[in-house]
């Protein structure tokens, strides 16, 4: 008897659980309805040139030392209208920018002493919400990505100066456009002056052969 008490209650055990598994159909609506939110990075209207995985290092002046800004991934981003090109790097895990600043004509980009992984760069940096001075150096994982980030770099930093001679000759053929025409103006009133007098010199010698003519009608008379 001792023996087939416990498989009984094993039973029991099993058909209990078996009742609180059972789907009794009831829906409970949640206390809190979350709706979809749009969430915009600032990166809608451009378009990636580079994406390669990287950790980010800033030259510390008062400490002289380089200090860690993040590891994640940097990007060179196009402007679909304008054309410009930044660079924006986030942090992997938390999102936060680490570096954000565009690439100009001036910008130079070297290998770093000492780490053929590394490289280094000078940039007016708005990631902390201000413009800022900053001596950047990114590591990568590879000697090709960081070959590749170097010569994507310096490329777009040329296009840009290109850009800039271009919207510069543009200017110049619009300034001088607009002083040739100006120019055409003075000679315009000079012709016009110059028509005029012609004008003046033709009704004063009119005027002689009328007199004459007056003259041999009074003798006539």
């Amino acid at each position: 008897m001792s023996s087939a008490e416990p498989k009984h209650e094993h039973r029991e055990e099993e058909e209990a659980a078996g009742a609180d598994d059972e789907d009794t159909g009831a829906h409970v609506a949640p206390i809190v309805r979350l709706e979809e939110v749009a969430v915009t990075t600032g990166e809608e209207n451009e378009d990636a040139i580079l994406d390669l995985k990287a950790k980010l290092y800033r030259f510390d002046k008062e400490g002289n030392q380089w200090k860690e800004r993040g590891a994640g991934t940097v990007k060179l981003l196009k402007h679909k209208e304008t054309g410009k090109v930044r660079l924006v790097m986030r942090q992997s895990k938390t999102l936060k920018i680490c570096a954000n600043h565009l690439v100009i004509p001036t910008m130079t980009v070297q290998e770093h002493a000492g780490n053929e992984k590394s490289c280094v760069w000078h940039a007016a940096d708005f990631a902390d919400g201000e413009l800022k001075d900053e001596f950047f150096c990114i590591r990568f994982a590879s000697l090709e990505n960081c070959k590749t980030f170097m010569e994507t770099f310096q490329e777009v930093a040329e296009s840009q100066t290109k850009k800039e001679e271009n919207v510069d000759a543009s200017n110049a053929a619009g300034l001088l456009e607009k002083l040739s025409v100006e120019d055409k103006k003075p000679e315009e009133k000079s012709e016009e002056k110059t028509e005029e007098k012609v004008k003046e010199d033709d009704v004063k010698e009119e005027k002689p052969s009328d007199n004459a003519e007056k003259k041999e009608e009074a003798a006539s008379a």
